[in-house]
């Protein structure tokens, strides 16, 4: 019923589980501190995250009820809301990082991370609304909320780019809290399921 919703979460988080791509000699302890004190806060919300793609891949099949899939649903966009509200927290918190405009590049990816929470948030409003006694009508209100998803995965992510660029991003790579989770289940890699579509 909701597939497509799965491949779009499934692909959403792409960016903040892709942290673990890249690998250098940076020997700047200053980044390396400031990466281990954000990296340090974010593995829990990146399970979070991967945790609640799990609980939507879980309650999708063609036989789910409306209303046990609008339950997980909801239940799993809060969870990753709270988590990109924490994942902001924890870039703020860190301070502006040891590099050419750090500042700037924190204050864009907090608002970015930011502004992501209240999206998740605006599709578990939505979620909450749909339908559920009509079988059809909740499948299109699920579409919808779907197409949303699919924009707001693919879109406004360039501050988190910069973010994880240079010897920022090299810093963060090599920390093991940076590091992609390891998830149950068919969906071992969360960051490929959502590329293919």
């Amino acid at each position: 019923m909701n597939k497509k919703l799965v491949a779009t979460l499934s692909g959403g988080a792409v960016l903040l589980m892709a942290l673990s791509g890249c690998s250098g000699d940076d020997n700047d302890s200053k980044v390396n501190d400031w990466a281990k004190k954000v990296c340090d806060q974010v593995q829990p919300q990146l399970k979070k995250i991967a945790d609640a793609n799990t609980s939507i891949q879980q309650a999708t099949s063609d036989s789910s009820k409306p209303a046990d899939v609008q339950t997980a649903d909801a239940a799993a966009f809060q969870s990753i809301s709270q988590a990109y509200k924490s994942l902001g927290a924890a870039v703020n918190s860190a301070g502006a990082p040891p590099v050419t405009d750090g500042e700037k590049t924190q204050q864009e990816a907090v608002k970015e991370l930011n502004s992501t929470a209240a999206s998740y948030e605006g599709l578990k409003t939505k979620v909450d609304e749909l339908d559920t006694k009509d079988q059809a009508k909740f499948a299109d209100g699920l579409k919808d909320v779907a197409d949303e998803l699919a924009t707001l995965s693919k879109s406004g992510d360039q501050a988190l780019q910069k973010l994880q660029s240079g010897d920022v991003g090299k810093a963060m790579a090599k920390q093991p809290g940076c590091q992609k989770p390891t998830v149950g289940g068919a969906s071992a890699s969360p960051t490929t399921a959502g590329s293919e579509r």
